[in-house]
């Protein structure tokens, strides 16, 4: 019979794999940001910056001496790590870009039959236009190419032939970000940002090995589905030819892992972990990034934490529940509420308009100076003097999430 993993066990386990299990104390610039980096897989990148921006509060989250310069160094000028895709975008370590080479060809045919029905036509006769431009006056971005062409006024995806070919071109290896400007992407050749030494591609038939084993202990436990959708670098059908071939090996065993509620999921594990013992986290309360790895997976978290979270960007505001761009708040090994806060540079405040405490939670006098704390470290993040809090901000359960 499967061994057990109670739940509280479970939860630290998979804390403790995307550092949010120790005080987020340390260095965070240099080696030290690159190595968490590195331990947590990737930080994906998102364009919202009600108060930061995601990648650089997912960083923040773990170590809050960390600040955007020291990952623009390592991006830019470092050359350690790079931006790419995962299920979106997101910054990874430089040694990754050999097993990527896969996914620019996967990537190539996938996009090619969709991207003719998403984007305007014409976007392919630019490639080779583009490519000559940058290899003879260097990086460029969407505002420097597509003189004469029509700028479209749909939105996010209306884009004009040129922009789109330039996005092509970076999806598929022939381009890399050398550095954003703001938040703009600067698009070079892939030869002048990723070094030599990371360009050379790994053999097709070590992707699996390496995206299944890898994402197994980057999560600590999984379903092969949830394996498979670590990375997003393979199908489910290759994880679940791994599982049946590493479990018939004896490299992972099968084990159940108990929900917040009580149910059973069967999951796989290396024994290894399995006989880990993982710490307590630290109690302080944290402000977490709606795109933090430890929520990505939202119906992982959920069956974890019993958290359902649902980011309400898109909803029409008459029908959010909670709002625009809300923060999951953990303490310790539990997410205890979420909370709608925003950065009034300008005015110098960090406001916060709401707090939602899950079922079971209350604002005790400890939690509140827990969360006020915070709060007054990620003003000091955002830029703001000071925290102020909105009439009736201390809001009560909400039985479920939508969106």
């Amino acid at each position: 019979m499967p061994e057990l993993i109670p739940n509280l066990r479970a939860r630290r386990l998979f804390l403790d794999r995307h550092a949010l299990a120790e005080a987020p104390v340390g260095p965070a610039s240099g080696a030290a940001l690159e190595a968490l980096v590195e331990r947590i897989g990737f930080v994906q990148v998102d364009s919202i910056n009600t108060v930061a921006r995601a990648h650089e509060m997912i960083l923040w989250s773990r170590r809050q001496a960390f600040r955007p310069p020291a990952l623009k160094r390592l991006i830019e000028r470092d050359r350690s790590l790079w931006e790419h895709w995962t299920h979106d975008a997101s910054i990874l370590p430089v040694g990754l870009h050999g097993l990527w080479q896969h996914r620019f060809r996967r990537d190539a045919q996938r996009l090619e039959a969709n991207w003719k029905r998403w984007f305007r036509e014409g976007y392919e006769a630019q490639f080779d236009s583009i490519l000559n431009r940058i290899a003879r006056d260097g990086p460029v971005g969407t505002a420097d190419v597509g003189e004469g062409e029509v700028r479209g006024k749909g939105g996010w995806w209306d884009w004009h032939p040129s922009k789109t070919a330039l996005e092509w071109l970076w999806r598929t290896g022939r381009l890399a970000i050398t550095r954003r400007d703001g938040f703009a992407k600067i698009y070079d050749l892939t030869e002048r940002v990723i070094p030599e030494a990371h360009r050379r591609p790994v053999p097709a038939e070590a992707v699996t090995d390496w995206a299944c084993r890898t994402g197994l202990r980057q999560l600590g436990f999984g379903t092969s589905g949830e394996i498979a959708a670590y990375w997003n670098a393979i199908g489910p059908e290759a994880a679940k030819d791994w599982c049946r071939e590493a479990l018939a090996r004896g490299e992972i065993i099968e084990a159940e892992v108990e929900g917040a509620l009580g149910q059973r999921r069967k999951t796989f594990i290396f024994p290894e972990i399995l006989e880990d013992d993982p710490p307590g986290p630290a109690p302080r309360l944290r402000i977490l990034s709606p795109f933090d790895p430890a929520l990505r997976d939202r119906d992982r978290a959920e069956f974890l934490f019993g958290f359902h979270y649902r980011i309400e960007v898109f909803v029409p505001e008459p029908k959010r529940l909670y709002g625009y761009y809300v923060f999951p708040v953990l303490e310790g090994d539990r997410l205890v509420g979420r909370i709608d806060v925003k950065a009034f540079r300008d005015a110098g405040a960090l406001r916060v308009k709401a707090f939602w405490p899950e079922a079971g939670v209350k604002l005790t006098k400890a939690r509140r100076s827990k969360l006020e704390a915070e709060l007054n470290r990620l003003a000091a993040f955002a830029g703001c003097e000071r925290v102020e809090f909105t009439d009736g901000w201390e809001r009560e359960t909400l039985r479920r999430a939508s969106g």
